[in-house]
């Protein structure tokens, strides 16, 4: 049966990938030997899944064929028609094998529970998962510690502990983990809760949310007081006006999108295990509520392979449906986890999470523009049949290998559902890394751009155009080269009056869409899924608190289970300014989020070398034409690795706090004297680090100034129009974006609560 033969006879199905999805694999997926050489094709990759996923087929019938299963698995995935997450492709039939992405750790009142917690934290990172946690169960700040008769920090100073411990193990080089912090509303420290990440220093391994409750939602509603109650003896300890707290968390998601909310009662009214416990958090990107210690692993159908002349072929996706669902049930059988209380609360419930990307694909097909109605009805009534379709093939299943061992008697029955062996079947979760795979849309979302360039050998730039746009043009007869390139410079078909009026509204992009129908989308895909739906409500810089307030409660009235929102620039990089408090005679620190200068096109520099413990270091600082110092680059040598990429860290980061007016004295008090095991030289000669070179070379600049004529702005310009004209460069309109890739330094989108870079792969969250 495993002869080469026997494979040949069942995994014969061919693969066609883009440019894109290669680049992506041979990243990220393809399994590579102890120097880094690639030992695998991508049709290897899929082969290695499907034969030890379908594996779990001989723990239920030792008899079975499970290679003609596993042909069936294979075909999924070369079609790209349903792809498993990232854990599963990476790790499936190879030595980790862990194959979740989504946990959920409980954290408990004692200094024990937290540190256990934080202990488990490490290890399902150090497997490449990311963790949910409830800090609502802890004490409050300043709560009585009977052991010692001291009092307690509170729950925002463990979750720096959590943030630190993650920071650690990605300095370990693992796969980078991520969090979800979530605390009550009716905590006592939840005011310090919601102002965490205001200094976006901290908590950076974080994402956060407030969980909201009914009686909250009523008050808000009602502009009344609510109760705030210590969890630990469930008193009543004081009141906060819930319209108050509500339009904090509303003004701080505008500045910087954090805290997000989820609707807790919401979420557990619809607990398929109640007498398991109360849900208390979800995985970091909220799509997924588990219990504590539970996993979950998560799949997704490419939408975009179902749509056959401009109608939907609900047969064909019934047939994947059926086998993503046994695919995903296998998973948990073959799965090893990190935990062995997470296998067995697992295995309890059986919890999985079948998806979908390709959806702006699926309307472009079937012609319909995301922001309208016709789309809204197109996804209920999508949903509602993957839902239905994913529930027979549980119940099926069922059948032969018996319900998930916590099935409620009083729940599913009452639902018409007499077996059922997954406790959940459906999750709109991030599609990140494999829709790139998929040469798909991500999950649910709308395009976020029509087209980009893509850097190519000899920094040359390719247009990078979306296919079905690509394709619709040429049938249309509205294709030229001119536009595909006009197309990359701005990304979206807004004011192309080239392009028909039909296709302009069908190829809307996300920013163009208003939030009132990102949420209403958001909402009908709710409706029929299990779990949650990961969606990024976005708004354009000029949007207003009453905008991020009206969305909030727009989700909360149309049965959404949380909402994130990102308001265009609201995350960039932001610099704390020493100021003075002009409103009156205090003199105090204020914080001023202000953005750097524009760098001029020609500065004027000097470059000082070093001799520093981790080799010759090379310090180039540039002035600009009043004779400032504006920028600092450091090199080491041949160095290489971890000594130049922190030099050019710390070149970068001065860079910035010059450029936005921070004094060079301010900067060399901070970094000179800083020691490192690495010393070079003796007694007042000695250089301790690099960081203290960096300062030694910006003094000896700041002691001998640069001396030479600059040029004027106005010569500068006609030099820079003369280059222009000679590339045969022209002016570009700016795209919106979330910043840049810090792997290929392309456009970064965020999406689906993650920054994801569709030109190399890069997914902050993977």
């Amino acid at each position: 049966m495993s002869s080469s033969k026997g494979n040949k006879e069942y995994f014969n199905s061919e693969i066609m990938l883009s440019k894109n999805s290669l680049t992506v694999l041979e990243k990220r997926y393809l399994k590579k030997d102890l120097l880094g050489v690639i030992v695998e094709t991508p049709k290897d990759l899929f082969m290695r899944v499907a034969k030890n996923i379908a594996e779990g087929e001989l723990k239920f019938n030792k008899d079975c064929n499970y290679l003609e299963i596993a042909g069936e698995f294979y075909d999924q995935m070369v079609s790209l028609k349903f792809l498993p997450n990232s854990p599963t492709l990476m790790n499936a039939g190879a030595a980790l094998q862990q194959l979740s992405a989504c946990f959920v750790l409980p954290v408990d009142d004692s200094l024990s529970d937290i540190f256990d917690a934080v202990k488990y934290t490490a290890l399902i990172h150090k497997s490449g998962g990311g963790t949910g946690f409830s800090f609502s169960r802890l004490r409050p700040k300043d709560g009585t510690v009977k052991t010692t008769k001291g009092v307690s920090s509170g729950p925002i100073s463990f979750m720096s502990v959590f943030d630190a411990a993650t920071e650690t193990i990605k300095q370990g080089g693992m796969r980078r983990g991520a969090n979800m912090g979530i605390l009550r509303v009716d905590h006592p420290d939840v005011m310090e809760f919601i102002y965490a990440k205001k200094d976006k220093t901290k908590l950076t391994n974080f994402n956060l949310s407030v969980g909201i409750t009914e009686e909250f939602m009523k008050a808000v509603k009602a502009g009344s007081e609510y109760n705030l109650i210590d969890p630990r003896d469930q008193r009543v300890v004081g009141k906060l006006n819930a319209k108050q707290v509500f339009d904090e968390m509303v003004r701080l998601a505008w500045e910087g999108g954090d805290p997000g909310i989820v609707f807790l009662d919401r979420i557990n009214r619809e607990n398929p295990t109640p007498t398991e416990g109360d849900m208390e958090s979800t995985n970091p990107c909220g799509e997924q509520p588990l219990l504590p210690y539970e996993s979950c692993n998560l799949g997704s159908i490419n939408l975009s392979h179902f749509v056959k002349n401009g109608k939907i072929d609900w047969k064909d996706l019934e047939k994947t449906i059926r086998i993503a669902v046994r695919f995903l049930d296998n998973v948990i059988e073959m799965n090893n986890y990190p935990l062995p209380q997470i296998d067995v609360m697992t295995k309890k419930n059986r919890k999985i999470g079948l998806g979908v990307m390709g959806f702006a694909d699926m309307l472009v097909l079937l012609s319909t523009p995301y922001n309208s109605d016709e789309g809204i009805e197109i996804a209920d009534t999508l949903m509602k049949f993957i839902r239905d379709k994913g529930r027979e093939a549980s119940t099926q299943l069922a059948e032969e290998r018996g319900s998930f061992p916590n099935f409620d008697d009083s729940i599913f029955p009452a639902m018409g559902i007499k077996k059922l062996r997954n406790a959940t079947v459906t999750t709109i979760a991030p599609t990140g890394t494999i829709s790139i795979i998929s040469n798909a849309s991500g999950g649910v979302e709308p395009f976020f751009a029509l087209a980009y360039y893509r850097n190519v050998m000899d920094n040359n730039k390719l247009p990078e155009v979306n296919p079905f746009f690509v394709e619709i043009a040429k049938r249309e007869g509205f294709y030229s080269e001119e536009l595909m390139n006009t197309l990359a410079d701005k990304g979206s078909v807004e004011g192309l009056e080239e392009i028909p009026e039909k296709w302009r509204k069908v190829f809307v992009t996300s920013h163009e869409i208003e939030p009132i129908w990102h949420v209403k989308m958001q909402a009908a895909f709710q409706k029929y899924t299990d779990n949650a739906v990961s969606k990024t409500i976005n708004f354009c810089s000029s949007a207003t608190q009453a905008d991020i307030y009206n969305a909030y409660m727009l989700a909360y009235d149309l049965g959404c289970k949380g909402i994130t929102v990102y308001r265009d620039g609201s995350r960039d990089a932001q610099v704390l300014n020493i100021g003075k408090d002009t409103s009156g005679d205090k003199e105090e620190s204020t914080f001023k989020a202000v953005g750097p200068k524009d760098r001029p096109s020609i500065l004027i520099g000097k470059t000082v070398a070093i001799d520093t413990g981790c080799g010759k270091m090379y310090v180039t600082i540039n002035q600009d034409e009043k004779g400032n110092i504006f920028e600092v680059f450091a090199s080491i040598g041949k160095a290489g690795g971890c000594a130049q990429s922190q030099s050019q860290a710390i070149g970068r980061l001065i860079s910035l706090a010059l450029r936005s007016g921070t004094d060079p004295e301010f900067i060399v008090k901070q970094l000179k004297g800083i020691s490192c095991h690495m010393k070079y030289g003796f007694g007042p000669n000695a250089v301790h680090s690099c960081a203290d070179a960096v300062a030694i070379a910006i003094e000896k600049i700041m002691n001998n100034p640069i001396k030479t004529t600059v040029l004027q702005q106005e010569t500068v310009e006609n030099l820079l129009t003369h280059i222009d004209k000679k590339k045969g460069s022209s002016s570009t309109s700016k795209k919106i974006s979330a910043g840049a890739c810090p792997d290929c330094g392309g456009q970064i989108e965020f999406v689906e609560g993650c920054n994801v870079c569709h030109s190399c792969g890069y997914s902050q969250c993977s």
